[in-house]
């Protein structure tokens, strides 16, 4: 099997090595500065993602993603998601597309809903109309991929006759997949619209999303659509062994899931339950060969294309994260690559 091994991070807000709080300038440098590194060790792709609150320094990931852009020269820079409801389609595919000129034809583009909603009243978009916002929004960027001349009609803005977006791409068409984090009609969604589809798995075995990836795939074969890629998204950490990744990682994860949690009703984590995701779950935290036989467990299950690595959690410090990217691209990537050429 051939398969893409990227990396993904929201920009959480970090620690200096002495513990001390990083500013949130200072971790967005450090962020290009991860990609960068990346781009150095091999890694196929890396995402960004959109936040909109204290604990994530990022919440303009194409902004990121331009500057990435103009320091790399092979790795595919993506956002990780854009949240397409609260956005305007033709201003994404703007950025996007100038991104894509920038770095020679490397942007992508992952969209979604989110997970957060703080998004909706900071730029005045009401919650009760969710579901519309997302349809309609996407419905009209699957128009602009054809980058052709658009006419499009719905509730959520006013009308388009013969629009013509610019800039367009070299290529063609702005590499595009949906993200979904388990609702088969989102599934079904981003198959009618023939877009790759990007699972986000964050919780529980990575086998139990194995109907959704049937489900997508054969939706496309009965509307007579190529197989397109399928992805998946989840958390992890790399280290030298076994224990020192859970060490490192275990204090930021739960200060970052305690505080998600706190907010949506779930109770502290645990050891337990670190321990846990990280056995039986979707965490994929350990040694570079611990994290390798995982990804390629998970890869040939769900028959990916791509499998990409949240590397940052919580407030870990900038140092150990380039350590994990490090690692990741030296030793896990190929690994994962030698497990699968194996069957």
């Amino acid at each position: 099997m051939t398969v893409e091994l990227g990396l993904d991070t929201f920009g959480d807000m970090t620690l200096r090595d002495d513990g001390t709080p990083e500013t949130g300038a200072q971790v967005l440098r450090n962020l290009v500065e991860q990609g960068v590194l990346a781009d150095q060790v091999g890694v196929d792709f890396i995402g960004v993602g959109e936040h909109h609150r204290s604990d994530f320094a990022v919440s303009a990931p194409d902004v990121v993603l331009a500057g990435m852009a103009t320091r790399t020269e092979r790795i595919r820079l993506g956002s990780a998601v854009t949240v397409l409801s609260s956005d305007d389609p033709i201003r994404v595919f703007e950025r996007f597309s100038t991104i894509d000129a920038l770095s020679g034809g490397r942007a992508e583009v992952v969209l979604g809903r989110g997970s957060f909603t703080e998004s909706f009243p900071l730029f005045g978009f009401d919650l009760r109309d969710y579901e519309v916002l997302f349809a309609e929004k996407l419905d009209l960027f699957s128009r602009l991929l054809d980058e052709t001349p658009v006419t499009w009609e719905g509730t959520t803005r006013p009308p388009l006759v013969d629009q013509e977006v610019w800039p367009r791409t070299e290529s063609g068409r702005l590499a595009a997949w949906i993200a979904v984090g388990g609702s088969p009609q989102s599934v079904v969604r981003a198959a009618s619209y023939r877009i790759p589809l990007m699972l986000a798995v964050i919780g529980g075995p990575a086998q139990r999303f194995v109907p959704f990836a049937d489900l997508y795939r054969r939706v496309l074969q009965e509307s007579g659509a190529p197989q397109l890629p399928v992805a998946v998204h989840s958390p992890g950490h790399v280290a030298q062994t076994d224990e020192l990744a859970r060490e490192q990682l275990y204090p930021h994860f739960k200060a970052n899931r305690d505080r998600i949690g706190a907010e949506r009703g779930w109770g502290p984590v645990g050891l337990e339950e670190f321990h846990g995701e990280i056995t039986h779950g979707s965490l994929y935290v350990g040694s570079p060969e611990t994290v390798a036989q995982k990804i390629a467990t998970t890869v040939r299950a769900l028959g990916l294309s791509r499998f990409d690595l949240k590397y940052a959690n919580g407030p870990m410090p900038h140092s150990q994260l380039m350590s994990s990217i490090e690692l990741y691209g030296t030793q896990v990537v190929p690994r994962v690559r030698e497990l699968l050429a194996q069957g």
